[in-house]
């Protein structure tokens, strides 16, 4: 008998409750993956429940699932390195998930980083743009196939090295927020490309949205440790990550300046790093009835033991939220209070 099956029997007897231990499932973000599981592991020794199930598939194709309907065969929570989209959670809705509360549970910044025997490099978002894109524009301002090889063929005072770049695939939130962080605004920064913007957006966001396939950007999926490895065997790669990566890593990767700041928990927190972005955590409410012990894992994963400026998850790399926030999003897993389609973006 599936669990909600079993909700319904429970609810018609009047009995105690016969879903304890009932397992949590949990997909999404491929970065924000090592912080839930952390959080499945302390919450399965502390209550002696089953641990969830926490899969890594990407912040998009976790969303759809979480959305395509309520019931044994969808996840719980869905991980997210990026904010749910207002036709993600108007799909959820349309599928029956019609209360969907969102938790932030700390900050992450996307990384310019590469071996530690590698070059040091600083590096604008322009820069960034002309190394990643498909199409970059020339002198006069007219949209030609990326020309650079070389680092030091956008701007001579960067390294003579081949450029390389590897990246999570479009489906990801990190891509998402590469694009939104990095890419747009280093798009913005060319006059050409600003005047295409103003007449015409959609193909403006074709500009900045597609990417070279020509070996200067490479889509490495979604394992970081894999990615790490890339950059350990070849010193002249590079790779646009989560920050956590690097905090974990420091003694195999470095990360790169970005407009004159290194990336550190410091910096993220109070955004004087510029590519800085909030993690999140979504709650499927519809399956709370069904599924009881989803609010104990809350109450695990928004603790100050957890996610706290001293917290067991600061130690994976997670940037604790300002004290302020903190406490608000505390209050917020306590109410849950359900996402509106109109107050997303």
């Amino acid at each position: 008998m599936t669990r909600f099956l079993l909700a319904v029997s429970a609810l018609a007897l009047a009995a105690t409750p016969v879903l304890a231990g009932d397992q949590i499932r949990v997909t999404g973000s491929g970065t924000v993956y090592p912080f839930t599981a952390s959080v499945a592991e302390a919450f399965g020794k502390a209550t002696g429940k089953k641990t969830p199930v926490v899969e890594a598939t990407g912040s998009g194709p976790g969303i759809k699932l979480f959305c395509s309907g309520a019931g044994d065969d969808t996840p719980d929570f869905v991980d997210s390195s990026r904010a749910i989209k207002k036709d993600e959670l108007a799909t959820c809705i349309k599928n029956g998930v019609k209360d969907v509360a969102q938790l932030t549970i700390g900050y992450d910044g996307i990384a310019l980083a590469g071996a530690k025997a590698g070059t040091d490099l600083s590096v604008t978002k322009q820069q960034l743009f002309m190394a990643m894109a498909k199409q970059v524009p020339d002198k006069d301002g007219k949209l030609i196939d990326n020309p650079y090889k070389m680092w030091s063929d956008i701007d001579p005072s960067l390294p003579k090295t081949k450029i390389t770049i590897l990246s999570h695939p479009a489906t990801s939130g990190t891509r998402s927020s590469i694009e939104d962080l990095v890419l747009k605004p280093g798009a913005q920064s060319i006059a050409s490309l600003k005047e295409l913007e103003g007449k015409d957006a959609k193909a403006f966001e074709g500009v900045f949205k597609t990417l070279r396939t020509d070996g200067g950007f490479v889509e490495a999926g979604e394992n970081d440790n894999a990615i790490i490895q890339k950059l350990e065997a070849d010193p002249t790669v590079l790779a646009l990550f989560g920050y956590s990566n690097v905090a974990l890593n420091g003694s195999k990767i470095k990360a790169a300046k970005v407009e004159g700041e290194a990336p550190s928990v410091e910096a993220v927190q109070n955004g004087k790093y510029k590519l800085s972005r909030p993690l999140f955590v979504y709650v499927k409410k519809d399956h709370m009835a069904a599924t009881p012990d989803m609010a104990a894992f809350i109450a695990e994963y928004m603790s100050a033991k957890a996610i706290g400026d001293e917290g067991y998850l600061a130690d994976k790399g997670l940037i604790p939220l300002p004290a302020d926030v903190l406490k608000k999003e505390m209050d917020n897993a306590k109410t849950l209070t359900a996402l509106k389609v109109e107050d997303l973006k």
